[in-house]
């Protein structure tokens, strides 16, 4: 079975989280499928940098994440920022140029 997972990175006392997609049966900081993104829980706030389109993929593909990592995700969700509207044409395109007149 795949997992989406955290692996332990960083020093003593001081965790840094690599998002990761594994086999559940490979080792914790083992060997992994694909690497989706990084946790920073020691910073101030917390650092939550996720690529979710990826994620989404693998969880189509049959993916279970962990009850920490599908936190995560949702909080990842909430962050991202909404999609910017499509920017407006210039004012001048939008009036209608004048016909030449036919003499």
């Amino acid at each position: 079975m795949v997992k989406i997972r955290l692996k332990r990175q960083g020093a003593k006392k001081a965790p840094y989280y690599r998002v990761v997609v594994a086999d559940s049966r490979s080792p914790r900081d083992g060997r992994n499928i694909e690497e989706l993104g990084t946790y920073d829980p020691m910073a101030k706030p917390a650092v939550i940098d996720i690529d979710l389109e990826r994620a989404k993929y693998w969880i189509g593909c049959g993916a279970q994440p962990t009850d920490t990592v599908r936190g995560l995700l949702k909080l990842a969700e909430a962050k991202k920022p909404a999609e910017a509207p499509k920017a407006e044409a210039p004012a001048a395109a939008e009036e209608p140029a004048e016909a030449p007149a036919a003499e």
